[in-house]
């Protein structure tokens, strides 16, 4: 039975991963506290992994039911100290750093397909396993929200303009993420695995799932789903433990 196994919030873009056993959704179809955050430079321009390797090196912490972040052991209201935020990053990053706040939507990178980026645990592993990564730094580089167990390598490429029900949860799966630059790079130290794009496709393509949507992949450095979930879904809870299953 395939299942939900895991969930991860990225509440400051850019930034680091929290694991949480549910997450609410929103009436734009994104997971509360996802992507809520983010960095911005003088410019109004994102400051991001895609921009900044230096990024890679910052390593926060959550409390999200105080709405607080740890940022290499210094602690800061998300509420009330997003001055003070931006003053710590400026100094780590060099540069003058806003930070800002979106509850509504957040900041995902595909404003189409705003609801949570999913993917097989064993797309994971096996992607792992090309590059001689941990599990745990391959889910670290590609920074997905929804992890799906009990299935098959590349499961997920067969969901494209389908809906499933995740515990209560009607999610529509939309597109094969095209992946930028960030998972070539070692998570924590920004340092680039020589041709990982080119390797990546190669493999990815060899690998393709027969049941699998090709015509959807115009190149194969994509990978996990990017959905979206209607507003009816708004309030609805989704869990570490839910059934997953094809709507």
């Amino acid at each position: 039975m395939a299942k939900v196994s895991g969930i991860f919030l990225y509440p400051i873009k850019a930034l680091d991963a929290v694991a949480v056993e549910a997450a609410t959704v929103l009436a734009s179809g994104a997971l509360a506290h996802d992507r809520r955050w983010a960095l911005f430079d003088a410019r109004g321009r994102f400051v991001n992994g895609k921009n900044r390797a230096a990024i890679h090196a910052i390593r926060a912490e959550y409390e999200l039911t105080r709405l607080e972040v740890s940022l290499e052991g210094k602690v800061f209201s998300l509420v009330r100290q997003l001055e003070e935020l931006a003053a710590y990053l400026s100094d780590r990053l060099e540069e003058p750093i806003r930070v800002a706040e979106n509850a509504d939507v957040g900041f995902p990178d595909d404003l189409d397909s705003p609801g949570p980026t999913c993917v097989s645990l064993a797309s994971l592993a096996e992607v792992a396993r090309w590059f001689g990564f941990s599990l745990e730094e391959a889910r670290a580089r590609f920074r997905t929200n929804v992890e799906v167990d009990d299935v098959e390598p590349f499961w997920e490429d067969q969901l494209y303009r389908a809906t499933l029900l995740a515990g209560e949860v009607e999610i529509t799966a939309v597109n094969p993420c095209q992946r930028c630059v960030v998972p070539s790079r070692h998570p924590t130290t920004g340092e680039l695995t020589p041709t990982f794009q080119k390797r990546f496709a190669e493999w990815r393509e060899a690998s393709f799932p027969r049941i699998g949507q090709r015509e959807l992949f115009d190149h194969y450095y994509r990978f996990a789903v990017n959905t979206t979930l209607a507003p009816d879904q708004a309030g609805k809870t989704l869990r570490v433990g839910d059934e997953v299953r094809l709507f």
